[in-house]
C-alpha cells in the first residue's frame, strides 16, 4: 500500500561529485527516485542560518514522496543514502552535514518507535523545515495539533510586540 510522507531535506557542506548544497539536496531526490521512491513535490530551496555549533548556512527543501515502504523501512532507506553521500554518524548534534534527510509527516499519522518519531518532534518550531513544506504542503494537517502546515509557520513568524 502506498503511503505519502513530507521529508525535510539539509545540505551545508559541498560534495566532491554532486557539488554545493542545493546540488546535493538535487542529487539526493534523484537518489530517493532511483531507489523507487515516487517524488510527487519538491519545494524550492531555501538559504538558512544554522543551528548550534555550524557555521554555514544550509540549503533546505521538502518533498512529498509516495512510497510503499513503512515509516521504519523509509527511514533505514534514507540513512544508507544519507550515508551514501558521505554522513557519519559521530553522536554530536548539529553539526556541518552533507546531507539530512529527516521524516516529517507521514499519512498515516502519529507513529513512535525506538528510532523514529512522526511528526518530527521539533518541526513545528523550524522555519526552515516550515517555509519549504508550506509550499508545496500548506493543506497537510499536524495528526497532534490539527493545524496545517500554512497554520503552523504563521504561528511561529507572526509579528509579535514589544514588551513594555
Amino acid at each position: 500500500m502506498q503511503q505519502r510522507y513530507l521529508i525535510a531535506l539539509g545540505s551545508n557542506v559541498r560534495h566532491h561529485r554532486h557539488g554545493l548544497p542545493p546540488q546535493v539536496l538535487a542529487a539526493a531526490l534523484s537518489a530517493l527516485a532511483a531507489a523507487g521512491v515516487i517524488i510527487e513535490a519538491a519545494s524550492p530551496v531555501l538559504s538558512s542560518a544554522p543551528v548550534g555549533p555550524s557555521r554555514r548556512r544550509y540549503a533546505n527543501g521538502a518533498a512529498t514522496i509516495s512510497t510503499g515502504h513503512d515509516p521504519e523501512d523509509l527511514l533505514d532507506l534514507l540513512k544508507r543514502i544519507e550515508h551514501a553521500f558521505g554522513r557519519r554518524s559521530r553522536g554530536s548534534r548539529w553539526t556541518a552535514r552533507v546531507l539530512d534527510l529527516d521524516i516529517v509527516l507521514w499519512s498515516g499519522g502519529p507513529w513512535h518507535s525506538p528510532t523514529l518519531t512522526i511528526p518530527h518532534p521539533e518541526f513545528r518550531s523550524r522555519t526552515f523545515v516550515l517555509d519549504p513544506a508550506v509550499s508545496i504542503a500548506a493543506a497537510w494537517r499536524d495528526p497532534l495539533s490539527h493545524l496545517t502546515l500554512r497554520q503552523l509557520r504563521a504561528r511561529l513568524t507572526r509579528p509579535r510586540p514589544l514588551p513594555r
